[in-house]
């Protein structure tokens, strides 16, 4: 988690006044793997319900640890889609994509990854029947779009002679 809040720092350039919410989703979206808060076994819900309810989090906060690195995909495997959906309102598409973007370029050690190197340790920690390998190939294309397109705007944001 320190690695994706590192990480979720850096977009300070193109998140400007919302770069808090972020970094706390950074911190935050990996909780619900917790045995403590876990509920229904689906990481994202588990977290989000603890924070609403237990940390009393902001709305936005919770929305998107809800829906980090498009959890709906394997909430509709796992057949809670419509109760992620229900109880969490999808955030804004540049807050979700800036979350994203750090979830996935950070690998489980904290250090910096490719998303498709990335996308390779995930496929390989896990059997290709499981809900999360499942979800990652319905949301392989959209995780990968979403790192490109806050790779570009960090890109067009950078310093002068720093890209």
């Amino acid at each position: 988690m320190q690695g994706v809040a590192a990480t979720a720092m850096s977009l300070t350039p193109v998140l400007g006044a919302t770069t808090g919410l972020v970094v706390a989703a950074a911190w935050l979206h990996d909780i619900g793997y917790s045995p403590a808060i876990a509920s229904t076994g689906f990481h994202p819900l588990d977290a989000a319900r603890y924070l609403r309810t237990t940390r009393h989090a902001s709305d936005m906060v919770c929305r998107l640890v809800a829906h980090h690195s498009s959890a709906i995909s394997e909430a509709d495997i796992r057949g809670l889609g419509a109760t992620l959906s229900s109880e969490f309102r999808p955030p804004p598409r540049s807050l979700a994509n800036a979350l994203t973007f750090c979830d996935m370029t950070t690998g489980p050690d904290g250090q910096h990854m490719t998303v498709e190197d990335r996308i390779a340790d995930i496929r390989a920690r896990y059997d290709p029947r499981d809900p999360v390998s499942r979800a990652l190939n319905r949301s392989e294309s959209q995780l990968t779009a979403a790192v490109d397109g806050v790779a570009q705007k960090l890109a067009r944001n950078a310093p002068a002679g720093r890209t």
